[in-house]
């Protein structure tokens, strides 16, 4: 039997009662009140004198300065570090934009009324953040936390049918000192896309259906679902409500599989680690070129206006991105290495050669929403997640060609090497 530890967790509807544009796909600009399904914001808080808090929101992407913001107003109420917090989203098309989050997605001007709701918004979305991890927290009593790992198969490679996908489910379990469910952690690695542009409505996609089943399936725990490395992924098949409740359905079948199997417990002492790794962008365009492209409609031509207006307001075009990297380790037993945006399949694959892939959950979509992260194939290949999207963020640029070393060296400064396979299994 495994030894007890304080863990609390909380939930609350973040749903708002009001219209709102939604984010996620650049051509749906209306805003909306319907509501297929309600929007959360949870809370996981592990260990005792330093515990960690994983906050998960059902929404497209925030902002680093928002999760900034969470951790500064956890570390005034309640001690906590900022290297102890991450905010996971689980990257659903159908939750309201947030302040600053893919600022050009819409290749036009948001219309002031609208953008006076998406601040409304995304102020009361950070004080909830806030309010849910204080309450996990404060809720900390003994439980068992144990870890195993299972497959879900709705994902399929977007780029090419037989690309690269991760099918991992890693799982955290939370039992109270009886051996009963109070909450559920689970990541697998697809795109919150099962609805499409022409569905202008509230809904938390596969992931939040994937909670609701496993909360109705076990009454009195929380689900908390997370994205791994989904860039590349889209929900197979699409679209419509139908399909994203059976996707959530087979995430919660899975882990009701898992729940039938004992776990390997978590007891180590939580280790944490958080890095900016420095993402140079590729070769600048001069203004000259900025001013060429200006003249084009649609997305490159309002990218390109939006940077000269910001030339002229004296702005710096910067040359790099700052690029958060976490990493918490239970022990030896399990380490957890947080990516921030939309990364690529080929980082978890690559990350599972380096490091023991039985004990490393590798998670994306966390903290901060600043792109795409291709791998050095995919930045080769070039295509959307290559470095075309990158005009619906803001970026001045794709990044240089070197981006994947540079994210992976990093990762390896949160994952301890304690994890490290041999360097025979690298190759």
């Amino acid at each position: 039997m495994s030894e007890l530890i304080p863990v609390g967790v909380s939930e609350v509807d973040v749903t708002p009662d009001y219209p709102l544009r939604l984010s996620g796909y650049g051509a749906r600009r209306e805003e909306t009140a319907k509501i297929k399904s309600p929007l959360y914001a949870r809370a996981l808080a592990i260990g005792a004198e330093w515990p960690v808090l994983m906050l998960a929101l059902d929404n497209c992407g925030v902002t680093e300065s928002m999760t900034a913001s969470v951790a500064r107003e956890l570390g005034r109420r309640a001690g906590m570090k900022r290297e102890r917090i991450v905010l996971c989203y689980t990257h659903t098309h159908n939750a309201p934009m947030l302040s600053g989050a893919a600022p050009m997605l819409f290749s036009t001007d948001i219309p002031a009324a609208h953008q006076r709701h998406i601040d409304r918004y995304t102020g009361e979305v950070t004080e909830r953040l806030v309010e849910v991890g204080l309450r996990a927290l404060s809720d900390r009593k003994p439980s068992r936390l144990s870890y195993n790992e299972g497959h879900a198969g709705f994902a399929v490679n977007r780029r090419a049918q037989i690309g690269p996908v991760d099918h991992v489910m890693p799982m955290i379990r939370v039992d109270d000192p009886e051996g009963n469910p109070k909450a559920v952690w689970v990541s697998y690695a697809c795109h919150c896309t099962t609805f499409g542009p022409a569905d202008n409505f509230m809904c938390g996609d596969w992931a939040g259906f994937a909670a609701d089943r496993i909360r109705r399936n076990h009454p009195g725990a929380v689900a908390l679902v997370t994205i791994g490395c989904a860039a590349n992924a889209n929900p197979f098949p699409r679209t419509g409500l139908s399909f994203s409740r059976r996707h959530g359905g087979d995430i919660a079948w899975e882990v009701d599989r898992l729940l039938g199997i004992p776990g390997r417990p978590l007891t180590g002492r939580i280790r944490c680690r958080l890095v900016h790794a420095s993402l140079p962008y590729d070769t600048l365009p001069s203004r000259e070129a900025w001013t060429a492209t200006a003249e084009e409609a649609g997305a490159t031509g309002y990218h390109a206006r939006k940077w000269i207006a910001r030339m002229d307001n004296g702005e710096t075009v910067p040359e790099a991105l700052s690029y958060p990297v976490q990493g918490w380790s239970f022990g030896d037993e399990l380490a957890i290495v947080f990516l921030a945006g939309e990364v690529v399949a080929d980082y978890a694959i690559r990350l599972r050669r380096m490091y023991d892939p039985a004990r490393l959950w590798i998670g994306a979509y966390t903290n901060d929403f600043p792109g795409y992260i291709p791998s050095r194939r995919i930045w080769k290949e070039g295509g959307y997640e290559g470095g075309d999207a990158n005009v619906y963020f803001g970026l001045p640029n794709r990044f240089a060609d070197d981006v994947e070393e540079r994210v992976v060296e990093a990762a390896q400064q949160v994952i301890p090497e304690s994890f490290r396979r041999s360097r025979t299994n690298e190759a």
